[in-house]
């Protein structure tokens, strides 16, 4: 069939064959030579030293140009296939003279493999034409000579066995848990032990530079970073994403203009989720019990071969959550002074199912789509007991209430992406583009029973019931472009566009028993029913280049955005319009001597006010604790200044030193203030706008090999965080020098055991800057983060985690893992509040300390012939054979 094809194709053009060769009738160089028809063929078979072919190895023809700009000679992509099953490969359609080609094959496992290709012009015999036939035309005896020419048959291409590059697959294999860069820390969770069979909440907590408080909160130099799942935003909380679903995570202390703005005072935290980057099939199963009976386990299975990647998980986290609490309240606003004294206990049951599946499809060496969904749903049951004992400072006993909770909260999550990679001819030039869908809905239910004494043990006085119910989603839709092209040998301009368009709805009934009715009573003025839409419509450009050991990169980014909220029942409506913001960035940095680097890096971020803290509507669930929100607030602005020194030691021990500042106006901070109730003056909580914040500090990771069996991560952050509230308390709160330090040590010990011992500690300071809004959304209790105060610190704490390991099996494809959270049970979190109105100090202790067992088996066919090629950007070319941060 292929000589068919060059036949015809030969038949067509050999009334004028003189014309278009060199000793054909037409002299070198001439213009005939250099429209010769691209009807040249390469094709061959690759097999291994034992005749066995390779299947999906990288394949591609390089074509010497001369570079207009330089004018020197250099190889550039042509085309580039991979092999079938069979081991066969083939191209089409190549120049047959006057572009030196060079055929180069690469697959995992095996020895690079190089040859020039030239094609042998031979005239066929007779003359410089093909002999003419009957009727003066063209003799087929001829064409078919003619043909052969133009066919390359390369044979069986054996390729040799890399024994360095297996070695190597080793080594990276056991590679180090965290990976260090100027820009940003990588962490690995699969070489994390305490983690096994929890939730994404227990990886944080042996992530360096992150903090994570008893509620799942997570501080990132004492401010909440926006999270993200592989690079967009979720409604899925920390509690939600289980552990074993957790590729890596990526730490971005100051993102360039590249990222989105939003986030404020802090950076941003990426949750990378498991995807399949090895060809042939494999899969894991695990299965896990905690002490208090909370079973885990699920499931993933993979397949990477020819043109397809698909990748389908399934995990489930059962919870039986204990905690309990102390509060003392010294409430200023009665008269006498008045002590409150309070004792909870909680019990929540519950658990969730999580459920992934992706596709990516190589539809070209040159083009990858990719397309994938998740799917959450889980359901809690908390049960909790609240004691108060009242009495004024005079002795005198005011009152004694116990209530008890009980709810029901359920929420299911969607999520789709879709998205394209296109890799283009010049090596480093590419463009993607995706679209993310996700959608979180959750339902609510709790009943408050209070019963009232004159104090404890006493007749009962009587009884308050309560019941909420509500509804809410919180759905985002983002979309995404980014191309990127290289000039000269290290630059690089990088542009982009996304549109984020985030809609929230939210129903919340209070209702009181009437004895009278014999039913529940709607209190309609705490009932809240709002919606509301927050569209950003971004774009960014940015330039790099390196000169010689310097490099530097400088961006910038435009927001526009527009937000809309409205309380359903009264249709009053609240607007913020921020037609354009500009967000600068430039990263500096320099190459030392001896595998060390400095770098200089400025930003500009914002932090725009959600909907619970725009609303003037009052939440009186919590009796102590009325919150309202502020129409008048207005976005945050923040700077961040940050020097960093990186070095690189041998034994594969890293040190990363930075110095940071940030500086941020209109803070948005939560505020202690009184309001005027029928039964007196209440304390509540609302939110301001600070005049400023500023935050210095210092933070140290180091990782080192201290031997072969041990390797210690340490992480110390130094800081001084203060916030100006002149402009609404008359006074500011003073600023503290705090410091929080984690370590995380791991000790290979033979017969394939391993242990891990980590630990933290957190010095008194200042309530973190958080930026709340996360979650489900709603009101407080239904999720979103701790808001900053600007009256009052937190308490020092620490603990320490212990887990061991043993693997087991070929090639220890099955593990058990025991981990002790807590292992001391020191882990309690205490903070203090002070008012004009009220001082109050808070004292929470977790279920501690907890056990957790997990076993897992691995499983998978790793024939290296199987092997997909690599990102060939390795070897020269530019084709890419995945999407990632989908």
């Amino acid at each position: 069939m292929k000589k068919m094809i060059l036949m015809a194709a030969l038949a067509i053009g050999a009334a004028n064959a003189q014309a278009q060769f060199p000793g054909m009738g037409a002299p070198a160089g001439a213009r005939g030579a250099q429209q010769a028809p691209s009807i040249g063929v390469v094709y061959g078979k690759l097999v291994d030293s034992t005749g066995k072919p390779i299947p999906d190895a990288s394949v591609v023809l390089l074509a010497s140009k001369m570079d207009t700009v330089t004018k020197k000679r250099k190889e550039v992509l042509l085309k580039g296939v991979t092999t079938k099953g069979n081991g066969e490969f083939a191209f089409n359609e190549l120049p047959i003279f006057g572009t030196p080609l060079k055929l180069k094959i690469s697959a995992t496992g095996y020895t690079p493999y190089e040859v020039p290709v030239a094609f042998q012009m031979k005239a066929p015999v007779g003359g410089a034409a093909p002999r003419p036939g009957a009727g003066g035309a063209p003799d087929m005896s001829s064409l078919s000579a003619m043909a052969s020419n133009f066919e390359k048959d390369l044979g069986k291409v054996v390729l040799k066995t890399d024994v360095k590059q297996l070695a190597d697959v080793t080594v990276t294999a056991t590679s180090g848990r965290l990976k260090m860069d100027i820009d940003k820390k990588v962490f690995s969770v699969d070489k994390n032990l305490v983690s096994a069979g929890g939730t994404a909440v227990d990886v944080m907590k042996n992530v360096p530079s992150l903090n994570v408080d008893i509620d799942g909160n997570v501080t990132m130099r004492n401010a909440a970073p926006t999270i993200f799942i592989d690079g967009r935003p979720t409604t899925l909380s920390l509690d939600q994403i289980p552990a074993d679903a957790i590729e890596s995570v990526e730490v971005i202390t100051n993102p360039s203009a590249k990222y989105d703005a939003s986030g404020g005072n802090a950076g941003i935290l990426n949750i990378v989720l498991k995807k399949n980057k090895r060809t042939g099939y494999n899969g894991m199963v695990n299965l896990g019990v905690d002490k208090r009976g909370g079973m885990n386990g699920g499931g993933s299975f993979s397949l990477r071969q020819n043109k397809i990647n698909a990748t389908i998980s399934s995990f489930t986290n059962q919870m039986r959550n204990r905690g309990t609490s102390n509060t003392e309240i010294l409430n200023l606003l009665s008269n006498p002074d008045m002590t409150i004294d309070q004792f909870g206990r909680n019990r929540t049951k519950g658990g969730f199912i999580f459920g992934r599946a992706g596709l990516d499809y190589f539809a070209t060496n040159r083009l990858t789509l990719s397309v994938s969904g998740t799917r959450v749903h889980g359901e809690f049951n908390p049960n909790d007991w609240l004691y108060t004992d009242s009495a004024y400072v005079t002795g005198a006993q005011k009152s004694y209430a116990e209530r008890h909770t009980t709810g029901n909260r359920e929420f299911n999550a969607l999520g789709a992406q879709g998205g394209f990679k296109y890799i283009f001819p010049r090596q480093g030039e590419e463009l993607t583009g995706d679209i993310n869908f996700f959608k979180g809905r959750n339902e609510n239910s709790s009943l408050y029973n209070t019963d009232i004494f004159s104090t404890a043990g006493s007749a009962k006085l009587g009884d308050i019931r309560q019941q909420i119910r509500g509804n809410g989603t919180n759905q985002f839709t983002t979309l995404q472009l980014d191309y990127v092209r290289p000039y000269g040998k290290a630059g690089k301009l990088e542009l982009g566009a996304r549109a984020q368009l985030r809609e929230l709805q939210n129903k919340q009934g209070n209702y009181f028993w009437n004895a009278a009715t014999n039913q529940f009573v709607a209190i309609s003025s705490a009932t809240a029913n709002y919606r509301n839409t927050d569209d950003v419509y971004a774009g960014y450009i940015s330039y790099g280049n390196q000169v010689k050991d310097f490099g530097y990169k400088v961006g910038l980014r435009g927001e526009s955005s527009k937000y809309v909220g409205e309380l359903t029942d009264t249709k009053q409506e609240f607007v913020n319009k921020y037609p354009l913001s500009l967000f600068p960035s430039v990263f500096l940095s320099q190459k030392l001597k001896k595998n060390s680097e400095v770098q200089l890096s400025y930003t500009r971020r914002i932090n725009r006010p959600f909907f619970m803290q725009l609303i003037p509507f009052i939440d009186s669930t919590d009796q102590l604790n009325w919150t309202r929100g502020n129409a008048a607030l207005r976005p945050e602005f923040t700077n961040s200044l940050e020097a960093s020194y990186s070095k690189t030691y041998k034994g594969n021990n890293n040190f990363l030193a930075s110095v940071y500042y940030k500086y941020s106006t209109d803070l948005i901070t939560s505020y202690r203030d009184t309001i005027q109730s029928s039964d007196g003056k209440r304390p509540i909580t609302t939110y301001i706008n600070a005049n400023s914040s500023r935050s210095v500090g210092m933070e140290f990771t180091s990782q080192n090999q201290v031997k072969k069996w041990w390797d210690l991560t340490t992480n110390l952050n130094v800081y001084n965080a203060f916030i100006n509230t002149d402009n609404v308390l008359g006074y500011s709160q003073d600023a503290i020098w705090s410091y929080f330090a984690k370590f995380n040590s791991n000790f290979k010990l033979p017969k394939n055991y391993t242990v891990q011992f980590s630990g933290t500690y957190q010095s008194k300071t200042n309530i973190a800057v958080s930026q709340g809004g996360g979650g489900m959304g709603g009101p407080p209790g239904m999720g979103g983060g701790a808001q900053s105060a600007a009256q009052g610190y937190l308490k020092p704490n620490y603990g320490f985690d212990l887990a061991f390991r043993k693997s087991f099996l070929k090639q220890n494809a099955a593990s058990v893992t025991f981990s002790i959270n807590d292992v001391f049970r020191t882990r309690v979190f205490a903070q203090h509040i002070e008012t004009p109105f009220f001082i109050q100090d808070t004292r929470r202790r977790p279920d501690s300390p907890m056990f957790r067992i997990n076993f897992a088996f691995r499983f998978g066919k790793m024939d290296m012939s199987l092997f997909k090629r690599k990102n060939m950007n390795a070897e020269g070319s530019s084709m890419q054979g995945a999407m990632e941060g989908m």
